[in-house]
């Protein structure tokens, strides 16, 4: 069974950064974070392949976002700078059986419990 806790959420006002952590009991996994804001569907927002030497990122957070990984430690990062009243939503760490990472909700396989990031103008 693989647990997921993911930390860092809160409020911050538009242009802060905010840093989330994921904690997860695998190494070589692909992992990805994903949101979703009150009333849509949830979409993805980046996603690291397992030795952290590729990313992608979705339109809306390239070059705001950047993910990251330690293995050794079994954390995953999602460091959020010059946030946006849009960015507000819930944050969710995803893991995938697979050393390469994707893009679908459906690709991955165990999720945390999210948490709330709410962004002020």
């Amino acid at each position: 069974q693989v647990q997921m806790v993911e930390s860092g959420g809160g409020s911050v006002q538009a242009g802060g950064s905010r840093r989330l952590s994921c904690t997860a009991s695998f190494k070589h996994y692909a992992m990805g974070w994903f949101r979703q804001a009150p009333g849509k569907e949830r979409e993805f927002v980046a996603s690291i392949g397992w030795d952290g030497a590729s990313t992608k990122f979705a339109d809306a957070v390239k070059g705001r976002f950047t993910i990251s990984r330690d293995n050794k430690k079994n954390m995953v990062y999602l460091q959020m700078n010059n946030l946006k009243p849009e960015d507000t939503a819930v944050y969710y760490c995803a893991a995938r059986e697979s050393v390469a990472h994707a893009l679908l909700i459906d690709d991955y396989d165990y999720w945390s419990q999210g948490t709330q990031v709410t962004v002020s103008s």
